[in-house]
């Protein structure tokens, strides 16, 4: 009895956890997102540093800033909703991965390890659903 207590518990506590990271994840990326889609600047800092010209230069090309805006802001509602968690994690991983290059190979200042570890907590969502994601990587075994 106290083992199917202790599996049930700790099926919660991973489904409750998994949900956090979802709703902590989206609120990452929803208003860097919207700033991009409403063709805003990220940042105040000036061209003269590097990272103010790569932030310049970035939002310089106008439609490819909506763009990655627009993809942020898909892959966070995307992990919000349960029916497309999955989607939006596949979403979320290329871009967070993206983002982390950035803050590492720009020398941002303490960034890097807010970055690395939405980084770590997108690999964990797909980790959970290893089992979903199994049949887009593997061929599938036929019973004939």
């Amino acid at each position: 009895m106290l083992h199917w207590i202790d599996s049930l518990h700790q099926k919660l506590f991973f489904k409750l956890f998994a949900l956090g990271t979802r709703i902590l994840l989206a609120i990452g990326f929803i208003p860097s997102g919207m700033k991009k889609v409403l063709g805003m600047r990220f940042t105040q800092l000036t061209a003269d540093t590097p990272i103010g010209f790569f932030f310049e230069a970035m939002y310089q090309t106008g439609f490819y800033w909506n763009f990655l805006g627009g993809a942020q802001v898909l892959a966070a509602l995307l992990l919000l909703i349960p029916r497309t968690r999955i989607l939006g994690a596949l979403l979320y991983f290329p871009l967070i991965v993206n983002i982390f290059l950035i803050t590492v190979s720009l020398h941002f200042r303490g960034t890097w390890v807010i970055t690395g570890l939405m980084l770590l907590a997108s690999i964990y969502l797909l980790v959970l659903e290893h089992k979903s994601l199994r049949p887009l990587f593997l061929k599938s075994q036929s019973t004939a």
